[in-house]
């Protein structure tokens, strides 16, 4: 883990195709999961870095979860 300031994580938002149920929650530490009514999810939350990242879409790819995007979302 970094020595980062909390201001300084960035927020990525992952789309996945169809919704994700409440029990997924837990396999995304720290991310919000939004189900869209385009029947999309969204996981939405601060990843601390590169290496985080790339564990969370591992896990998509792991769980058969088909990939949309991947967004850095501009704090400001």
């Amino acid at each position: 883990m970094t020595n980062k300031n909390f201001a300084e994580i960035p927020i990525y938002e992952i789309r996945i195709k169809n919704h994700l149920k409440g029990g997924w929650q837990g396999r995304f530490e720290g991310m919000s999961i939004i189900n869209l009514d385009n029947g999309e999810a969204v996981l939405f939350g601060p990843v601390v870095d590169q290496s985080a990242l790339h564990g969370l879409l591992e896990k998509v790819r792991q769980l058969n979860l088909i990939l949309i995007s991947v967004r850095r979302i501009d704090p400001s």
